[in-house]
This record gives C-alpha cells, structure tokens and sequence, in this order.
C-alpha cells in the first residue's frame, strides 16, 4: 500500500510517500480503506516529536507510528476477531493510526458509520477537531443558553466547530481571528467576530463580555489577562499548545491554569478530548439537524500531505485541511 512515511522527528521535509506492506487487523481491530484523512496538530505534534514531554509515549529516536494522521474516513476492508459492528463494505468514519495512507487500523470503538449525507472529505473533517469543540463547549465548558462565549482562534479547525457548538447550544458567541478570516467566523454564526490585531481583548471586547466561557485555542495570551475576561464563575479552557519550548511545547499554559484552578474562582482544567465513538456520534447528530456543518478550506492529494501539513503549520488554514487518499 502506499502511505505517508517519516523515519524520524522533524519538519514537513521528512515525510515521503513509499511503499508499505499492508497491516493486519488484530483483535477487536478494523482495518479501513481509507479515502480521506484529516490533519491537524496532534499530527504537527507526532511530526516534530514536541512537546518532548510526550516521546515516553511515542518514540524517544523516532515515531514508533511512522505515518501521520488520526482522522479517518472511508470503508471497511477487513475485521479482526471479535469485531461485530462492522463488516467488509461499511463505510466510516473516526479514528485511526497513520491514516494518511490507504490503509489504516483503527479500534472498532473509535469508528462510527459514515452518514450518507457527507462525502469523505466532509466525514474526514470531523473527528478530532469537531469532537474536541464539541467536549470543549459543552461536556467541560459547560455552556449554556443565554451565556457568552468567547472562542480565540475561531477560524481554526477546532476554532469553527467551537463556535458553531456554541450557538447551537444558544449562547451568545465572540470570536476572534485575523481580519482575512472574519467573514468566515461571521458566517459560522459567531454574534461578534474581532481581528487578534486590532488591539488587547480587554478594550476590544469591554462592550460584549464578561465571559462565562474562554477557548483559547490560538495564541499565546498569559492566563492572567484570559482570567480577566471571565465572569467571577466563569471557564478558561486553553485548547493544545504553541510553539515554545521543546520541553512542554506550550503545554505550561494550559498545565499552569490546572493547577491554580482550585485556588481561585475560576474553573481551569487541563483537557485533552475523547477519540471514542459516542462524542462522535453526539457531533454527527448536531451535523444531522443542520447545526454544526463540516468547514473545509484544502483538500490535497496523498502524494502532497506534506504540502497539506505545512499549510497547517504556517496558519493559513481557514477550517480544515484534508488529504484524500484514492
């Protein structure tokens, strides 16, 4: 089979399309025939091998999984022993190793049907990114009608299922992205959309918050000036990590504000999503009443994950970017 190859850390340069021999599904396992696969920065993360924190679990010389990619959608090509929910022909979507390939193995309880309303592309671009907006918003954030939300990187693939979690829930939304991306969060259904540039939130936002709930899912702003906006109960959740430090990548952030969380007013918890079936099939059904709609900006071609990866990284992605695998 032909898949997206890296043998060992670092940029978009170390990935080659080779050759593979194709896996075998063990017990309670899937393999699927993959025709699209999502990007995104858990992908950036396994890619660069940073935070360094995390190489314990993946690879200390190199990625024990060489082929990138989680989010997966296409069609069932074999089933392990034990594994009943689905058979030869199915198509579905969810989670898997190395998807950006044409085949993948997957857990039978990571995988859901793929609604016959979605292309490939469209299926592809939910997992992982909607599932963590939508346990974001409403399993840990908490939101709920009549509240305001304030959603910070909103043109993001997190970002643009953030907010439309957001409203579906019916909570009044702010987001913020940069000026080029505005229209795109407006037409989500974000109630305020405001430029990252245009100045610090606190002036920028004086006449629309507080805020009973922050995503901070892009950006580097302190926790301090986040805990400013919020409501005296209010909810940070700071979404991943940036770029900074190969230790913790980011993660000081986010780990920071878990641990002052239970001495101050504020809830702050460290959250990383669920990649099991049932918030994915909690996403579809908010995709199936017309709620939450699948945002892609690129689909590249398997042989260009790289290109697909690197456009990622260098943030000029509005919504989600897809390799198809045919």
């Amino acid at each position: 089979m032909r898949a997206i190859v890296q043998e060992k850390y670092g940029s978009t340069d170390q990935l080659h399309l080779r050759d593979l021999p194709e896996p075998t599904p063990g017990a309670g396992k899937v393999r699927v025939r993959v025709r699209a696969a999502g990007v995104d920065q858990g992908t950036v993360h396994l890619m660069t091998g940073l935070p360094l924190l995390m190489r314990p679990a993946v690879g200390f010389g190199g990625p024990r999984q060489p082929t990138p990619g989680f989010a997966l959608a296409g069609v069932v090509d074999a089933v392990g022993e034990g594994v009943t929910s689905f058979s030869p022909g199915d198509e579905v979507v969810g989670t898997g190793r190395g998807t950006c390939a044409e085949l993948s193995i997957a857990g039978a309880d990571r995988l859901v049907a793929k609604p016959g309303g979605l292309s490939f592309e469209e299926a592809a671009a939910l997992p992982v990114s909607g599932v963590t907006a939508l346990e974001g918003v409403k399993e840990v954030g908490r939101a709920a009608a009549g509240q305001r939300v304030l959603v910070i990187g909103a043109s993001g693939g997190v970002g643009c299922y953030a907010v439309q979690v957001a409203k579906a829930l019916e909570t009044e939304v702010t987001g913020v992205a940069s000026a080029a991306k505005l229209d795109l969060v407006r037409d989500l259904g974000a109630d305020h959309v405001i430029d990252y540039a245009a100045g610090e939130l606190a002036e920028t936002t004086r006449d629309i918050g507080p805020f009973d709930l922050i995503l901070a899912i892009g950006g580097n702003r302190s926790v301090r000036s986040l805990r400013r906006l919020l409501t005296p109960r209010g909810t940070l959740l700071i979404v991943g990590g940036d770029s900074r430090g190969r230790l913790l990548s980011g993660l000081q952030r986010p780990l920071g504000a878990a641990l002052l969380s239970p001495l101050v007013g504020h809830r702050m918890p460290f959250f990383i999503a669920s990649d099991k079936a049932a918030p994915l099939q909690s996403l579809l059904g908010l995709v199936h009443r017309g709620l939450v709609r699948p945002v892609i900006d690129e689909v590249f071609e398997l042989g260009d994950a790289a290109k697909a990866i690197r456009y990622l990284v260098e943030g000029h992605a509005r919504g989600k970017v897809i390799v198809r695998v045919d």
